[in-house]
């Protein structure tokens, strides 16, 4: 029989002074991320679900069918602009391309809310004097709350978890927790003791925040799935 003696040793190493950076960091981008890609999906929504636009099918499929691009085939145009504009290694050029990506995913999931939303309610509201602005906020969103809590709760865990952008257009200012992961993983092997300390601590607020609002979250991804 194996002999295993439990130890904090490994968290000891890992949380150190250097990891502080990298935490704030991933803070501070994901909240940005998260309220921008709310702020510009949500009203794209609207303008494609409720506004006059020509072919809205054809405009949804458009903003859609961007994330299919696999993030190897298009990191080394943003490389070469962020590289022009003097962004690489900064928040503000991860937060960019953060927020570019995950437009498409608040619109692919808010739509579906929308589009749920009783006509008749609508309607109701118009005849009511109930301008498009006043029934966006006042009609719209209360409706699809937790729709819109659901395409948060998707862009925090995508900002939060994304690798591939940020050891790619980033060193050290602007690295983030998966980046300060991969210090661990080396020429000379993996150091699975510390990459386990580290992975169990920077996963918990993720699990904390679907904790917390797991019942909109499984409200609002199930919401439509069964009919009839």
């Amino acid at each position: 029989m194996f002999q295993i003696e439990p130890t904090l040793e490994s968290f000891k190493t890992v949380l150190n002074k250097d990891i502080v950076q990298y935490l704030s960091n991933s803070v501070f981008i994901t909240l940005a991320v998260t309220l921008l890609s709310l702020l510009f999906g949500i009203p794209a929504t609207y303008a494609l679900v409720f506004g006059t636009l020509k072919n809205p099918d054809t405009r949804y499929f458009q903003f859609v069918s961007a994330n299919l691009l696999p993030p190897v085939g298009v990191i080394f145009p943003w490389f070469i602009i962020f590289r022009f504009l003097h962004l690489l290694d900064t928040r503000l050029g991860l937060i960019i391309i953060y927020t570019g990506v995950n437009i498409p995913l608040v619109i692919w999931i808010v739509t579906s809310f929308f589009k749920d939303v009783p006509q008749e309610i609508i309607e109701a509201a118009e005849i009511d004097g109930c301008s498009k602005f006043y029934g966006f906020f006042k009609v719209i969103l209360p409706l699809t709350r937790t729709g819109i809590i659901s395409a948060a709760l998707l862009v925090i865990i995508f900002a939060w978890n994304e690798f591939f952008f940020a050891v790619n257009l980033t060193y050290v200012k602007a690295g983030t927790i998966p980046v300060y992961m991969a210090r661990f993983m080396t020429q000379e092997g993996l150091f699975w003791v510390k990459l386990s300390a580290i992975s169990s601590v920077c996963v918990l607020p993720p699990l904390i925040l679907g904790w917390i609002t797991q019942k909109s979250m499984i409200k609002g991804l199930t919401m439509g799935a069964v009919k009839g």
